[in-house]
C-alpha cells in the first residue's frame, strides 16, 4: 500500500480535488423504482458482453483461473462453472433485466449452438482495455472476436439492431500498472489513457450495430476486502477510492460527448460505485436489498496471505475457509461479489436503469 499512500503527494491538487467533490455530489441521487424499463426504447433479444471477470461466465482456461476450483459455484450451480463468484454475477442479472438467458461464453460457442440466440459473452477474467498479466485477450481483441461473428454471418444487422451490451472495466489495468512500477505522477495520465481507450472501444461496439452499449463504472477499489485487508476489514482506502473518482469523472464526460455525437442516448454508465456504496450502507432502507453485518469482509480467504481462495496445498489440503453463509456476505473472496452482493448491487442499480 505504500506506492498508494505515496499518491496522495503527487495526484491530489486542491483544483483535483474540487473536481473529485463534484463526481461525490453527483452519488447521492436515489430515485423511486419504476417496473417500466425505461434503460431501452426497444426490447432485446440479445446482450453481447466484453471485459473482465465482473462479467466473465467461463471464458478463461481451467487451468488459469480460480474459477473453475471449488469452492468456486458452489451457491449456483452447485460447482465451479467459470464465474468469479459462489453463484451468478452481473452479467447474470443484467441478462435478467432485459429479459434474455444470461449470453454463452465465447468459449464454448461451438458446443451449444441453440444459445447463440442470447447473444455471446467474450469478457475474460483479469483482462483489461491494455495488456494486463493475463496473456490474452484485451478488450481490443474480444471487440475483434466480436467482428469475426459479424463478419461470418453469425449475426445479422437485424440481429445487432436488436442487441444490447455490457462493457466491464473492473480495474486490472490500474492493478497492472501499479505492479509493473508506475509512477505516481503519472497516474493521472494513464487514467486518462484508460478512458480513451473506453472510449475507442465503447464507439466501435455502436459503430458494428448494437444499438445500446452500458458500460459499468469503476467500482470503490480501496472497499475490496484486497484493501480493507490492513484495518480488518473495517475501512475503505479513501486514496484509492479518490483515484476511482477521477476515472469515473473522466468516464462520465466521455460518455456524455459520445452521447452528443450519436445525437441520442446510446451510451448509458451502470454506476457500479454508487451502487457498492448503497449496499455497504444500507441499514434495511432499501427494501428487498440484503443488509450485511460486515459488508467488507469476504466468505472465503486464504489460511494465509500466500493463499488464496481455491488454493489447494501440494498434498491437496485445502488452504482457505468458507463462511458457513455466503448469502450473509457482500464478498466472495479478496475482490469479488457473491451472488448475494450481486443481486443487492443489481437492486441499487434499479434506479440508475430506470432513470436512463
Amino acid at each position: 500500500m505504500g506506492t498508494l499512500q505515496f499518491l496522495l503527494f503527487s495526484i491530489f491538487s486542491i483544483s483535483l480535488l474540487f473536481l473529485i467533490a463534484g463526481v461525490h455530489g453527483g452519488h447521492q441521487q436515489h430515485h423511486h423504482h419504476h417496473r417500466h424499463r425505461h434503460l431501452f426504447s426497444f426490447k432485446p433479444s440479445k446482450l453481447f458482453v466484453f471485459g473482465d471477470s465482473y462479467a466473465d461466465t467461463g471464458n478463461v482456461q481451467k487451468s488459469l483461473a480460480s474459477s473453475w476450483k471449488e469452492p468456486y459455484g458452489i451457491t449456483f450451480p452447485g460447482k465451479p462453472a467459470g464465474r468469479f463468484s459462489d453463484g451468478r454475477i452481473l452479467t447474470d442479472y443484467l441478462a435478467r433485466f432485459i429479459g434474455v438467458k444470461s449470453p454463452m461464453p465465447y468459449k464454448w460457442r461451438k458446443y451449444a449452438t441453440n444459445h447463440l440466440k442470447y447473444g455471446m459473452n467474450f469478457a475474460y477474467g483479469g483482462t483489461g482495455v491494455f495488456d494486463t498479466f493475463v496473456p490474452e485477450p484485451n478488450m481490443t481483441v474480444q471487440i475483434d472476436l466480436f467482428q469475426n461473428m459479424i463478419n461470418d454471418k453469425v449475426y445479422t444487422t437485424r440481429d445487432l439492431h436488436s442487441s444490447a451490451a455490457l462493457v466491464s472495466l473492473a480495474g486490472n489495468d490500474y492493478a497492472t500498472y501499479l505492479a509493473t512500477n508506475g509512477s505516481a505522477q503519472g497516474f493521472p495520465d494513464f487514467i486518462r489513457k484508460v478512458v480513451n481507450q473506453i472510449t475507442v472501444n465503447l464507439k466501435r461496439i455502436h459503430e458494428l450495430g448494437v444499438k445500446k452499449v452500458a458500460v459499468t463504472a469503476l467500482q470503490p477499489l480501496g472497499c475490496l476486502p484486497r484493501s480493507t485487508f490492513a484495518s480488518s476489514f473495517q475501512q475503505c482506502n479513501g486514496t484509492e477510492n479518490e483515484l476511482v473518482s477521477l476515472h469515473n469523472l473522466m468516464l462520465q464526460q466521455a460518455v456524455a460527448k459520445l452521447n452528443n455525437e450519436t445525437k441520442d442516448s446510446t451510451f448509458v454508465i451502470l454506476d457500479i460505485y454508487s451502487a457498492f456504496m448503497t449496499v455497504f450502507k444500507n441499514k434495511g432502507d432499501h427494501p428487498g436489498s440484503s443488509t450485511f453485518q460486515n459488508p467488507l469482509k469476504p466468505c472465503c480467504v486464504g489460511t494465509s496471505t500466500q493463499y488464496s481462495c481455491g488454493d489447494l496445498h501440494e498434498n491437496g489440503t485445502k488452504m482457505y475457509t468458507v463462511c458457513d453463509d455466503p448469502e450473509a456476505t457482500f464478498f466472495w473472496d479478496t475482490v469479488h461479489p457473491t451472488q448475494e452482493g450481486w443481486r443487492s448491487v443489481y437492486l441499487a442499480l434499479q434506479a440508475n436503469l430506470q432513470q436512463l
